[in-house]
């Protein structure tokens, strides 16, 4: 059995250290609608992402400045490359389309990551991202964000778990303080065939670390969800979403592509 000792907590201090000491970042406000698995990008090599998701269901009036969400089109361009063995920089270009706005790019942000080795000999996966960016003022009520995600993950034979207990913080805003949001982000899933796997994903945000929301102003949403496995190129997660409150859009589907690159 696994036993946390010294030197490993020491390990695990350190590689949180080392993420607070680079850099921190931002929400993700439908853009980016995925639960973070825990290895970094191969040093050597890219993935060029494409997220799409479309609100069948969503708000219609204009909330803290923000144009409503129904039938908007999200589209996020992602490209994350694996700098060393257990580094990683991604970058996003934020885009949008809402009938009545046109089309839009909306802002940018990078994300450094950092994952712990694994000849530390953790019996889980374990990483740390740290996103910072802008989004234009119509789109989000944080122009400037930052996000702190921990990312711990397990396979168990065809099992598979994933906790994201991710962090929230606006930096540059008209409506919200800089306290911390806490965003719990769940995926668990099963290889039902060898190159499938179905499961729920889960996606929250609670409110303020020092005064939660109320229940009903709290978003909760639970997707199902298919992704393609154990193929060296291509990556794909299709997911359908349920609003669990009446503060979260009722309804929307998405879809990740992703296309792996060797550079060396």
């Amino acid at each position: 059995m696994f036993q946390l000792t010294n030197g490993n907590k020491l390990k695990i201090a350190a590689l949180y250290f080392l993420i607070f000491y680079i850099g921190t970042a931002g929400a993700q406000n439908n853009y980016e609608i995925q639960v973070y698995a825990s290895p970094t990008q191969p040093a050597g090599s890219s993935m060029f992402e494409l997220h799409s998701n479309y609100t069948f269901s969503g708000s219609t009036q204009t909330v803290d400045g923000v144009i409503p969400s129904n039938h908007s089109l999200h589209e996020t361009l992602e490209i994350t490359t694996g700098i060393t063995p257990v580094f990683e920089t991604g970058v996003y270009l934020f885009t949008n389309y809402t009938p009545g706005y046109g089309y839009q790019v909306v802002g940018a942000h990078i994300r450094p990551r950092v994952m712990a080795p694994a000849d530390w000999g953790l019996p889980f996966g374990l990483s740390l991202s740290v996103e910072i960016g802008y989004q234009k003022p119509d789109y989000a009520n944080d122009t400037w964000d930052m996000e702190i995600r921990p990312i711990i993950d397990k396979q168990w034979g065809n099992f598979y778990a994933c906790i994201n207990p991710t962090f929230g913080i606006s930096l540059k805003s008209e409506y919200n303080n800089a306290v911390p949001t806490f965003e719990p982000n769940v995926k668990l899933s099963y290889n039902v065939f060898k190159n499938a796997a179905l499961g729920v994903e889960y996606y929250g945000d609670m409110g303020a670390v020092n005064q939660l929301d109320p229940g009903p102003e709290q978003n909760h949403a639970l997707f199902l969800a298919y992704d393609l496995q154990n193929n060296e190129k291509w990556e794909l997660n299709i997911g359908a979403g349920f609003g669990l409150t009446p503060a979260t859009d009722p309804f929307l589907v998405k879809i990740i592509i992703g296309r792996k690159v060797k550079w060396k």
